[in-house]
């Protein structure tokens, strides 16, 4: 299978045509790639469009927990480390429970109000700076997260306009998505992040051809045992 490099000027054509928002310079976007060991994932309003009802779940989709894999192949074909994956939640929800545990991320923080205490925490136990975490997060009680993270990655919200500029005045972006939770944001930040790596044709063709490169990155990630926590006053705990 043939494989390509796109340079970056060809991916911001690709992803400006799209609707994404390049808020720091493509270029730097790919630098600051190279320092990436983290991935970090906010849930409602990210993996879905965060509407909510009484007993009814929130969802995620196939193609979103696919971006995520094929992203996390690809820091590992980079760094020769498996990427720390973690959700961080500011509500208590089962689905992101799930969800973490069944793609084998290493931490999931559900119910986390102040989520830079949960950065702190990851950092600390995982042996990583804020510098080396990519964020994905949709809203308001991200942002204080998202200006201590190494790359920031914005779902698009049509009804956030205000809260879109306040993000980019305040160093808290470095692009906003075209796509909003509920069709596949997360899918958009994952191919925007590889194809900024530079090997997004290689991690899907060894991914297609199912290699030994990718059985090996697969057998560590199927090791990896998540770790859920909650807080309990000002502390993160490890959740019962």
């Amino acid at each position: 299978m043939q494989t390509e490099t796109l340079n970056p000027q060809r991916l911001t054509e690709i992803f400006t045509a799209l609707g994404g928002t390049f808020v720091t310079p493509p270029a730097s976007i790919a630098a600051k790639l190279k320092n990436i060991k983290a991935v970090v994932f906010d849930w409602d309003g990210v993996f879905n469009d965060g509407f909510k009802g009484d007993g009814q779940p929130s969802i995620f989709s196939e193609a979103d927990s696919m971006g995520t894999n094929m992203l996390r192949y690809g820091l590992w074909r980079q760094n020769d480390e498996l990427p720390v994956a973690a959700i961080i939640s500011g509500e208590q929800n089962l689905t992101a429970q799930h969800f973490a545990t069944r793609e084998h991320f290493h931490h999931v923080y559900l119910g986390i109000p102040d989520k830079r205490k949960a950065l702190k925490h990851l950092c600390a136990t995982q042996g990583i700076e804020p510098v080396n975490v990519a964020f994905v997060f949709d809203d308001v009680n991200d942002l204080g997260m998202a200006a201590q993270c190494g790359l920031r990655l914005m779902v698009k919200r049509k009804a956030g306009p205000l809260l879109h500029n306040y993000a980019i005045n305040n160093d808290c972006c470095d692009y906003i998505m075209a796509s909003c939770g509920s069709s596949h944001a997360v899918r958009e930040a994952m191919e925007l992040m590889l194809g900024f790596i530079g090997n997004f044709d290689a991690v899907i063709n060894s991914r297609t051809r199912y290699d030994e490169m990718y059985r090996n990155y697969f057998e560590l990630r199927q090791s990896t045992r998540t770790k859920n926590f909650c807080t309990s006053g000002d502390k993160i705990i490890a959740a019962a």
